[in-house]
């Protein structure tokens, strides 16, 4: 952080990247997450349009299914869609476009997982963090064989 308690490297700070093993080449590439309150709320950037900018930390775990690439933030923010938590967000596999998201009461802790019962598919994922006691919340999806 620098004096004005900006982060000292440009965004994106955390991203997701899709990568073609067979040829090296990177597919597509998206910055993963809010922008930390840090920056958007900070007085030098204010009036500033702010792209979504992805969050510093570590990739906490990804889930992919046959049409979506799952993953949730890794760090709290607040911002008018929502009060302060994280986002768990899902991505469409080929494109990398935001195709869907849903509001966690704190950050992601560990890995998503899925399961399928009765044809309806379930997204689990453990949060945890600050005053907010650890926890699995599942999600379903729209339809099943994702």
């Amino acid at each position: 952080m620098n004096i004005d308690g900006l982060p000292l490297v440009k965004p994106p700070y955390g991203t997701i990247t899709a990568i073609n093993l067979d040829k090296g080449e990177f597919v597509w590439q998206i910055a993963h997450g809010e922008t930390p309150d840090v920056v958007r709320n900070n007085e030098a950037l204010k009036g500033l349009n702010i792209p979504p900018t992805g969050q510093e930390t570590y990739n906490i775990g990804t889930l992919v299914t046959k049409t979506l690439v799952i993953a949730g933030e890794g760090h709290v923010t607040t911002t008018a869609d929502h009060p302060r938590g994280a986002m768990l967000r899902a991505y469409d596999k080929m494109t990398g476009k935001e195709v869907g998201a849903v509001y966690m009461p704190a950050p992601q802790t560990g890995s998503p997982m899925t399961y399928l019962v009765n044809g309806k598919q379930y997204i689990v994922v453990a949060v945890s963090g600050g005053p907010y006691s650890g926890e699995y919340i599942a999600y379903t999806l729209p339809s099943a064989g994702e």
